[in-house]
This record gives C-alpha cells, sequence and structure tokens, in this order.
C-alpha cells in the first residue's frame, strides 16, 4: 500500500498545536492553503478558510469501509451509513437531516472500499450545528441503536441493493467485474453493498462491535472548509468531540496487495434482460498516489475519456459499432486500482468484433503513446476535474479527508495536479504497455435474453 507518512502534533490538555508547516499557497495549489490540528483523543482535524461565499462545509472521514470488513458478515460499513442516521442520545429519529435542512444546509454520506464519509454544508453562521451534530452521533450513536433501527435500516439497504444493483439493466456488473478482478478471500473482492445473506445474518451485537471498533476519533478525519474563524472552530471541535474516548481495538486491513498482471483474460457471460449487447472490462492498475498511477489515467483519459477519445471515435463514430464506449479509472489506495471499459454495442454487431477493435486500439497506443495534442488534452482534463473538486467548500473538505486518510497527508490535496501534470508522454505509453493488456483483464459481457428485439434498434436500446 503506498501511503505518504504525515507528521502529526498531538493536543495536550486541551490545547491545540498545529503541525510544523502550514500549506502556502504554492503554485498549483490556487492559493489555497489547510492547516492540521489533532485532539487528544487522536481526531486529526483540516481546516482551509475560504471567504468568497458566506457557507462551511462539514467532512468526517472514517478510516472503514468494506475493505475492514470480514467474509460473512459483509455490508456492516454501508449499513452504519444508514444507521448514523437514525438517531443518537440527543437527536432522535430523522432529526440529523431535520435540523441540517431546517438550518439551510445539505447532508449525505457514502461507503467505498477504503472509507466512510460524512459532510455537511451549512450557511456559515450554522457551522456550530453541523460539529455539534457530528459529534453526537460519533460520541453516542450506541445510545440509540437497538434491533427496532436495525432491522429498519437492514431493510433500507436490501431494498436499495435491489433498486440500485439487482433490478437495473447492468446493475450487477460493478459487483462482478470485482469479483473477478480480486480473488476470493482478498479485503475488496466483494463490493460495500453487501449480500443479502450477510445483511440478514448480521446481529445489533455485531453492529455494536463494528461501531466501537471503527467509529472512534482516532480512526477518523474531520475537515472543515469555508468562511469559517480557525479559532472559534477549533474551539467547538474541542468542546464537542474532545470528550469523546478512543479506542485501540482496530486490526489493520487485510493485505490487498497483488501481482502487477492478472496473467489470463478472466471471462463472465450474463444472460439478462438488458436493453443491448454490453463488453466491460476491468484492468488491474497501479495503486493510488503513485505516478504510475496519474500515467495509467492520462493513458485512459486519452482512450476512452469522452467523445473526443481513441475508443469514441473508433467504436461510435468510425465503425458504428458501439452506441456508447468509454475507460474510467477506479483509484483505490490499498489494492491495484481498476480501469474500468464499457462499450454498449449496436444492434446486431458481436462482441468479438468490439473486443478486436479494442485491443488494436490498446495495442497502437502501447507502441506509439499519445500524440501531444492528446497529452495536452488528457492533462487539461484533468486538471479540470481537479479543479472542480477543490472549487466547492464541500469538494475541498472531501478533497482533504481523502489525503489524510489514504495518504497521511491532507497537504497532498492541493498540489495533486502538479504530479499529474509533470507525467511525460512516455510514461503515460509505458503504463498502457504494461498494463492495457488481454493477459491482464477481468471481461463481462452482456447478452440479451432476446436479441431479436434489440437488433436494428441500436439508439433506443443503448441510451438506457
Amino acid at each position: 500500500m503506498h501511503t505518504v507518512a504525515g507528521l502529526f502534533h498531538i493536543a495536550i490538555e486541551g490545547t491545540y498545536m498545529p503541525m510544523g508547516h502550514t500549506a502556502t499557497a504554492e503554485a498549483g495549489s490556487g492559493g489555497l492553503t489547510a492547516t492540521e490540528h489533532r485532539l487528544a483523543n487522536g481526531l486529526r482535524v483540516v481546516l482551509s478558510e475560504d471567504h468568497l461565499t458566506p457557507v462551511a462545509a462539514v467532512c468526517l472521514w472514517y478510516d472503514v469501509g468494506s475493505r475492514h470488513e470480514v467474509p460473512g458478515r459483509t455490508g456492516l460499513a454501508h449499513l452504519f451509513e444508514h444507521l448514523m442516521f437514525q438517531g443518537s442520545q440527543q437527536v432522535h429519529g430523522n432529526g440529523h437531516f431535520e435540523l441540517v435542512q431546517g438550518a439551510g444546509g445539505s447532508l449525505n454520506g457514502t461507503t467505498s472500499f477504503e472509507r466512510t464519509n460524512y459532510f455537511e454544508t451549512m450557511p456559515a453562521h450554522q457551522l456550530e450545528l453541523a460539529l455539534w451534530l457530528e459529534a453526537d452521533r460519533m460520541g453516542s450513536l450506541l445510545a440509540a441503536l437497538d434491533e427496532e433501527s436495525m432491522e429498519n435500516q437492514r431493510d433500507v439497504v436490501k431494498n436499495e441493493r435491489r433498486q440500485r444493483y439487482d433490478n437495473v439493466p447492468y446493475g450487477t456488473a460493478f459487483e462482478k467485474l470485482t469479483a473477478l478482478a480480486y480473488p476470493e478471500g482478498h479485503p475488496y473482492h466483494h463490493t460495500p453493498i453487501g449480500s443479502m445473506a450477510d445483511l440478514d445474518a448480521a446481529t445489533l451485537e455485531d453492529a455494536r462491535n463494528f461501531f466501537r471498533t471503527y467509529y472512534a476519533p482516532n480512526n477518523a478525519v474531520l475537515s472543515v472548509v469555508g468562511d469559517i474563524d480557525p479559532e472559534r472552530t477549533l474551539a467547538w471541535i474541542e468542546k464537542y468531540f474532545g470528550s469523546i474516548p478512543s479506542h485501540d481495538g482496530k486490526l489493520p486491513p487485510r493485505d490487498g496487495s497483488l501481482p502487477d498482471i492478472i496473467g489470463e483474460q478472466l471471462r463472465e457471460v450474463v444472460v439478462e434482460e438488458v436493453p443491448a449487447r454490453a463488453m466491460m472490462a476491468a484492468y488491474r492498475l497501479p495503486h493510488d498516489g503513485t505516478r504510475a498511477c496519474d500515467a495509467a489515467d492520462l493513458a485512459l483519459t486519452v482512450l476512452g475519456g469522452g467523445e473526443s477519445s481513441r475508443l469514441h471515435n473508433r467504436l461510435v463514430r468510425r465503425d458504428r459499432t458501439a452506441v456508447a464506449a468509454g475507460f474510467g479509472l477506479l483509484r483505490l489506495a490499498g489494492a491495484p486500482s481498476l480501469g474500468w471499459l464499457d462499450v454498449k454495442i449496436s444492434g446486431g454487431v458481436e462482441v468479438p468484433r468490439i473486443e478486436a477493435a479494442v485491443d488494436e486500439e490498446l495495442a497502437r497506443f502501447a507502441a506509439e503513446g499519445p500524440t501531444p495534442e492528446e497529452m495536452e488534452r488528457a492533462q487539461a482534463q484533468l486538471e479540470r476535474e481537479w479543479l472542480d473538486r477543490l472549487g466547492t467548500v464541500a469538494g475541498r473538505a472531501d478533497e482533504l479527508c481523502r489525503y489524510a486518510v489514504l495518504f497521511g497527508d491532507p497537504q497532498l490535496a492541493l498540489t495533486a495536479v502538479d504530479r499529474v501534470l509533470s507525467v511525460t508522454a512516455e510514461e503515460v505509453r509505458e503504463a498502457a504497455a504494461a498494463r492495457l493488456r488481454p493477459d491482464n483483464r477481468a471481461v463481462l459481457v452482456y447478452e440479451p435474453l432476446s436479441t431479436e428485439e434489440n437488433d436494428g434498434d441500436e439508439e433506443e436500446g443503448a441510451d438506457q
């Protein structure tokens, strides 16, 4: 696992001791800064002032995701994403939503392989409310967690699984490809949604133990970004979070390392009620946080990032064998990242024809690399995406948490684009040649139950 060690000074006896350095307005940071602090109970705090608009974002990342779960009890991290909105000691029922929205704010939470996050964007004068709410559920959720709330949210998650995975076209593609790309027993073999059987098997005591282990201040990073007074904000954080006890029972996540190359082409054919044939593939790529991962990201952007990409031009515009073709990167820090290829095929076209064209384009790219124009366009595209993320207080708060949790140093968020812009065309070519190969992918093919209905009806079927 690639990490960047972060040095944090511990807050002692309720006083704040900022880190030895504060981010300065370096080239590439856009003038953005962040300061870092740590409470005595281990909670890491990152603050970033931005007085452009009178809003403030609060983001809390817990270092727990589906990779921390054990076989037979998958889905607990995602279940808690829901349980955290079901009331705590002083906020009952749906009160968290009601208080934030009543104050003019917005909120949500998400779960991934590597973290669970919760976030609010508030009018600046309502920042204290958001901090109090997050602290109350971190410190007292177990006081409100009972069989009734557990059963209620278990049913909600199971229904979400039906709506987003089981009962929609191509809905299980991510789950199936992940299971192919990461072998049985690997911590990333299962997705955060969890299985129906494991959700049914989870007990209230399982949930309580999971919360005690992972939802502790020393397993979290809190970022606050926007129109804030840092001293007052830190005082509020100490007031509401400082008395929450730390917990030392967390085990490190299981090792997610794998060989660079799968060594063979893995394949699964799914016959389902889908609107059109599809070919999807997952390529094993370098870990997030590495220069090689940035090079792979640029390669995928040239090959499949939008309508100017090589695969779109070849399959959709020139050959007209597909109605959509894209290539994206799922960045992962604790396991190999995945390059995700998604091609929705025109009616009547067979999968081998698509596969041959894809391999031809990848081989050409591996031999020649990107043109100067493609390189410039890809780097500009990734730079724009970075600017979009850091351009909002909520996006910047999330990025600061991400780099703190996964790489130990939130300051890296402010200069991430510099590393992308320093990658050379030859590094991009080498990344493609080394990894974008037929023996380094898991392939998922969707065949409609009735191909006759789809032949000759290309546009309508594949746009869904």
